[in-house]
């Protein structure tokens, strides 16, 4: 790496954040304290992207943000910033568009393209599926949605569905100048019949030059006319191509390429191809050459083929430029699952790290009580782990109907040869295929043509059993027989190539299935507290020993030292602040349970019975919509200022809109219900209607204020931690202050950034900035404080040692703290509340939170008892001491981080 990695600055790009704005960014960056800007993907992807994982041209900045003018401005305002680039980059897969044109070769050419195998598609299937059609086929053919169209600056013909334009090959050309009356028609038809990729450039001149002839011209126009009015004529056209149009419906059955989830919209890439590497790799290559790209993030790693052998040939690249770019994937760890040291790799984006921290703020003596409350409120008692199998089988039956298909293709070819299995059928193997997939406990396995590793034997045997014992399918022998196939258990070399194809196939996919299931279906059914409902969480983990969490953080010491620490991404379901405000809910789950029934009573005049048995909103979005309110409002919220009633409102029925949606059960993005969502909304409108002192929303402000005041707490508390624990923190754009973000596309709303930089860098005492708590100054200002100080140590940081401080005295279990110390005897100590609410005992505020620690101490570990100490925040002094005294330690501040002098 040219630049050490101290902390990461996450920018959104698009809608309003393009090369010129960041650029302007790096001054207040700088000030703030990171080392590197942890850009978005910045190539070029689909018009009117508002994100850019749909990217068209891997080698290509998006000309929208500013093109390679801009980029180059921005990374030269960087570097005099002193300040690295950590690029968000997606090999997965690309956006299916008329911008890409890979995918316009391909579909324009088929098996002869040269693009052909860049892609993810299976060729022994007839025709490529584009299901694009508002209706089945034959009723947009009927209907005149389908029509050829001349690109007369490509020099090219393109069939349109509705506004949807497709290539179309020019070897069938003959089909539209054959019904041209013009001299040239047989020459044309003659000429483009026999035509090959490699004169495509030719082609399109020669059509072009004729185009510059009125007659011709005229004549073309009434060719296409004539074709338009020919359904028939127009069919045969269509079945010319190397593709197929079909009604969007059909894509979860009948897709014939590997698509990102369920997207249809999104193909993926095969990377494992050495050739397909280098060109989609070309750009981010020559940027490290070039000193312009300091770091990697690699999007949905899980997605590809061989994971491992991608990461050696990006590294491998980069050597061969003389570079050494950080590499950090997009990886879930799910369980005791742990990264993969082999990748060779400075770690993951941090999901694992939200996780952890979730385990110190959830009370898990309280757990019973929530759940008392939860399920009485529901009228039910929710299974999670059921309920999780349940959707991997739907999700994987259903959603991803098609990959299913093609997994159960692949396995038959090789049950058929084995005289043991050439009787299993293709229903029995893929319900053994959905049953290995549910039970899988992570998102997959790693098994590449350099074997089976240890762990993953382990992983694949527990699956079996798992599905062995749900006896979902009657007999064990084909369940087993997915067993033997991901473990490539074979002797024959047809076998173990149809198994190794088999497993890669499953391997891609079954990170879809857990995915779509969990994330974006049980995350928002299951609502018993949402706070644990995150990317990477398992909600019925509710809350750890503080042990857990040391734990967890010498695994992260061991596997990953330079991994990212998050706390919020553009994927994480809501804001790290609103999460530590949740948090505090699980202290106290009776008086939570005594408000929902106060709310729910004075809300009952707005829920609606949409039909017989079903109200909008149903118990379960009701219980969890009072969480999203609470975690939404912003510390320093005013009932009765309407803008910001209306702008919460907007916010929080677009969330609730997409939460009813995802969870899929009385309603759909496929099927929307109308009457559910229409009543849904009017129910979150009534939340927020008014301001005044009766109103729902000022009595639920005044009810909440113990929890705003406990989870500002849990904020600070968390932001100090992820300062001083092992790996890099990232700040996800604006959460410097607070953020109280729901779901994505919330969490990408633009940034103030003139006023955060007015807070970081300016006169003023973190102490003094405790009695304005609600502002987010103090926040701001502890991050700055943190990431200075590790700028300052960055060699330290990276390699310091983790040792755990077992707290001592009355407030022992309201503490973390932990020392990170190195052999040149550098120590800095962080402390830390926990468990807020019960802490501040009902206090509204969070001066409380500093006093009563009289008697509570920290005994330090031999050789620190002759150091003294100073606070980064409050610049107070400690004398040297065998235990600190944390009524001294806390006396300004209730969170500290101490460097030993």
């Amino acid at each position: 790496m040219s630049r050490m990695l101290v902390a990461t600055y996450r920018l959104q790009f698009r809608e309003g954040m393009d090369f010129e704005t960041a650029a302007g960014l790096a001054p207040y960056l700088k000030k703030l304290g990171v080392s590197h800007l942890y850009a978005a993907p910045i190539f070029a992807a689909a018009a009117n992207s508002t994100h850019g994982y749909d990217v068209t041209d891997y080698n290509a900045l998006d000309e929208a943000l500013g093109g390679v003018a801009g980029f180059t401005a921005m990374s030269d305002a960087l570097s005099s910033a002193d300040l690295g680039l950590l690029l968000d980059f997606v090999p997965n897969h690309m956006g299916v568009s008329p911008a890409n044109l890979w995918w316009e070769d391909v579909l324009r050419w088929g098996q002869e393209s040269r693009f052909a195998r860049t892609f993810d598609i299976a060729w022994e299937a007839e025709k490529i599926l584009v299901p694009v059609l508002g209706k089945p086929y034959g009723e947009a053919l009927e209907a005149g949605d389908l029509s050829v169209r001349l690109d007369g600056r490509a020099g090219t013909l393109r069939f349109d569905a509705s506004g949807y334009g497709l290539p179309i090959d020019p070897r069938s050309y003959g089909h539209v100048f054959g019904l041209i009356d013009h001299a040239e028609r047989d020459r044309l038809v003659r000429r483009f019949s026999v035509s090959t990729p490699a004169e495509a450039d030719e082609l399109a001149e020669l059509l072009l030059e004729h185009l510059q002839e009125k007659d011709f011209s005229e004549a073309l126009e009434k060719a296409l006319a004539a074709i338009n009015a020919d359904q028939a004529a127009l069919h045969d056209l269509h079945e010319a191509q190397a593709w197929r149009l079909a009604w969007w419906r059909t894509a979860r059955e009948k897709l014939t390429y590997r698509r990102f989830f369920e997207i249809a919209d999104l193909i993926g890439v095969r990377q494992e191809s050495r050739r397909v590497f280098r060109e989609s790799h070309q750009l981010v290559i020559r940027l490290a050459r070039e000193r312009r790209l300091d770091g990697i993030r690699i999007d949905h790693v899980d997605g590809l083929a061989d994971p491992k052998g991608y990461l050696e040939q990006l590294r491998q690249a980069f050597q061969s430029v003389r570079r050494s770019p950080s590499i950090h994937v997009e990886k879930i760890l799910t369980g005791d699952e742990r990264l993969r040291t082999s990748w060779e790799i400075e770690g993951t984006t941090g999901y694992e790290f939200i996780t952890a921290l979730a385990g110190l703020y959830v009370d898990p003596a309280k757990e019973a009580a929530m759940n008392g409350a939860y399920h009485a409120f529901v009228r039910d008692e929710p299974d999670l782990r059921a309920m999780i199998l349940r959707q991997k089988r739907s999700i994987f039956q259903r959603n991803l109907a098609g990959e299913l298909a093609a997994l159960t293709g692949l396995a038959l070819s090789v049950a058929s040869r084995g005289l043991s299995t050439r009787d299993l059928g293709p229903d029995t193997i893929a319900r053994a295929i959905v049953e290995v997939a549910a039970a899988l406990p992570v998102y997959r396995t790693y098994v590449s043509v350099d074997g089976v590793p240890r762990r993953d034997i382990a992983v694949i045997d527990e699956a079996v059993d798992r599905a062995l014992t749900s006896r979902e399918v009657e007999a064990d022998e084909p369940i087993q027989f997915i067993g033997r196939l991901l473990k490539l258990d074979f002797t024959d070399g047809a076998d173990i190539a149809g198994a190794l194809d088999f497993t890669r196939r499953f391997q891609q996919t079954t990170g879809a299935v857990m995915a779509k299931a969990v994330e974006d279906t049980v995350f928002y059914r299951y609502n018993r507290l949402i706070a644990l409902n995150e990317v990477g969480g398992e909600p019925d983990l509710y809350g750890a020993e503080v042990e857990a969490f040391h734990d967890a953080m010498r695994i992260r010491l061991a596997d990953q030292p330079l991994g990212l620490l998050a706390t919020s991404t553009h994927d994480t379901k809501r804001g790290e602040d609103a999460r530590a405000r949740l948090y505090t809910l699980s202290e106290e789950p009776e008086r939570w349970r005594d408000l929902v029934a106060e709310f729910a009573e004075a809300l009952g005049a707005s829920r609606l019975e949409v039909e017989p048995g079903l109200d909008s909103p149903d118990p379960e979005t009701e219980w969890g919509l009072y969480q999203s309110l609470l975690g939404v409002l912003p510390a320093d919220f005013d009932p009765g200022d309407a803008a910001s009633r209306e702008a919460v409102a907007a916010r929080l029925a677009a969330y609730a809109e997409k939460a009813v949606r995802e969870a899929k059960r009385w309603t759909s993005w496929t099927s929307p219900a109308e009457a559910y969502e229409a009543a849904l909304a009017g129910f979150v409108a009534a939340m927020l209607e008014g301001g005044g002192e009766g109103s729902f929303i000022a009595r639920f402000w005044r009810a909440a204020q113990p929890f705003v005041a406990a989870g500002a707490l849990n904020s600070l508390s968390q932001t100090a931690i992820k300062l001083v624990a092992p790996g890099v923190p990232d700040i996800y754009q604006g959460t410097e202050f607070y953020d109280f973000s729901l779901v994505d596309p919330d969490n990408r709303r633009a940034i103030d950034f003139k006023a955060r930089s007015a807070v970081i860098g300016t006169d003023g005492s973190i102490a003094d900035d405790l009695r304005d708590w609600r502002s987010g100054a103090m926040k701001a200002r502890i991050v700055s404080a943190g990431l200075t100080l590790r700028g300052e140590m960055p060699e330290f940081f990276a390699a310091a040692a983790y040792v755990p401080i077992e707290p001592q005295g009355p407030r022992g279990a309201h503490l973390v703290a932990f020392l990170r110390r190195d052999e040149d005897h550098g120590a800095v100590l962080a402390v830390a509340p926990r468990l807020s609410l019960t802490l501040l005992d009902g206090a509204e505020d969070l001066l409380p939170a500093t006093t009563g620690w009289e008697g509570t101490s920290l005994p330090l570990p031999e050789g620190l008892a002759t150091r003294g100490w100073r606070n980064i925040f409050t610049g107070e002094m400690l004398a040297p001491a065998g235990a600190l005294d944390v009524a001294g330690v806390f006396s300004d501040l209730p969170v500290a981080i101490l460097v030993a002098t």
